[in-house]
């Protein structure tokens, strides 16, 4: 049975979702959406922590920021491609949350998982609209599904939003839920390699790139998306 949500937030990693799209899932919970994240893989690439620990990390940071469901995919990390079976397992996901909207992995950035991410929820997501590929959950069929938006959030390089969403009163909730991921990022006396996003700037760096899109409206925090198709609104007032 089908476990309908208003945005399912994709990530090729446990803790894409909350590093650059936190706040606006926190704002839209708070408004009354249902939201739910899924995971491509179980990060076991990453030099720290292990396959366990992202798990018991990632379900800490949906409690805090009170999303519905989450679950893994379990795609291979560094080696998931675009084949039929990888993208049928996310067409079941797509069709049972049946999301109006996907927020998933920017279009291009450091890491190639997260362009490869990218492309491959936008392949999935239009897949899961066509009625001739045939899927089940728990030995039901299930319906077709196309959620109505795709949006990319951004990541670890600057990519010119085409939208922001003011994310101030929500801030500090992010920052928790990010910081659930004990053993990825900056902890006083945290032990283990050093990596890209382990030491105490890279938490500077991410409140200075929402205060970046936050400047662009005139807030203190923002996050920063990027559309595929051009939203229609019915005013430009909408657009104020």
């Amino acid at each position: 049975m089908a476990e309908k949500v208003d945005i399912l937030a994709i990530g090729a990693h446990p803790d894409d979702v909350e590093l650059s799209a936190g706040g606006t899932i926190a704002k839209h919970i708070k408004e009354g959406k249902k939201v739910a994240i899924v995971d491509l893989t179980e990060g076991e690439l990453g030099s720290r922590g292990t396959v366990r620990t992202r798990y018991e990390e990632a379900a800490n940071a949906a409690k805090i920021l009170g999303v519905t469901h989450r679950e893994n995919t379990r795609l291979a990390d560094g080696f998931f491609e675009e084949d039929r079976d990888s993208l049928v397992r996310l067409i079941r996901q797509i069709r049972h949350y049946q999301p109006e909207i996907v927020l998933t992995n920017a279009i291009s950035d450091r890491h190639p998982d997260h362009g490869r991410g990218a492309s491959f929820v936008s392949r999935a997501c239009f897949l899961a609209g066509l009625l001739k590929i045939e899927t089940s959950r728990d030995d039901v069929p299930q319906d077709k599904w196309r959620p109505k938006a795709v949006y990319h959030y951004i990541q670890d390089r600057y990519i010119k939003p085409d939208f922001v969403i003011d994310v101030t009163e929500f801030k500090d909730q992010k920052v928790e839920a990010i910081k659930a991921y004990e053993t990825q990022f900056y902890k006083e006396g945290m032990k283990g390699p050093k990596t890209p996003i382990s030491g105490k700037d890279f938490m500077d760096y991410i409140e200075s790139r929402m205060i970046q899109f936050g400047r662009d409206i005139n807030v203190k925090y923002a996050e920063g998306f990027t559309v595929e198709r051009t939203p229609g609104v019915n005013s430009l007032f909408e657009l104020i």
